[in-house]
């Protein structure tokens, strides 16, 4: 079974950054790595993806609010994905799930796509 371990969390203040790591014990190319945030009493929602689109790997995808201030990447020799976090908001505050798909067969926000899940951790933003 394959395993996700998320680490980077913590308490920032607005303005500032952050770097979460999500280490996959199993990614091949073909594969999408995803990173979603539940807010206490709101549901799962999509941040940023990166993975194959079907003629290249490596293609990235975000959630307007996290478009310009977020950047995912991947390292494929350490089976690693990073989401760098600048310009932290309160509204970011959630923790922060990232998630692995075999081949993503429709959008990549959809939480359907993924078949394997880390723990979470915990990014919380004061104003």
């Amino acid at each position: 079974q394959v395993q996700l371990v998320e680490s980077g969390g913590g308490l920032v203040q607005a303005g500032a950054s952050l770097r979460l790591t999500c280490v996959v014990s199993e990614l091949s190319f073909t594969n999408t790595v995803a990173w979603f945030r539940q807010a206490p009493g709101k549901e799962r929602e999509f941040v940023a993806s990166i993975g194959w689109n079907g003629w290249m790997q490596g293609a990235t995808n975000y959630e307007d609010p996290v478009k310009g201030r977020f950047a995912v990447s991947r390292d494929n020799a350490k089976n690693t994905v990073y989401l760098q976090m600048n310009s932290l908001k309160p509204e970011d505050t959630a923790v922060y799930y990232c998630a692995r798909a075999r081949v993503v067969r429709g959008r990549v926000s959809d939480r359907g796509q993924y078949d394997s899940w880390g723990q979470g951790t915990q990014v919380t933003v004061s104003s």
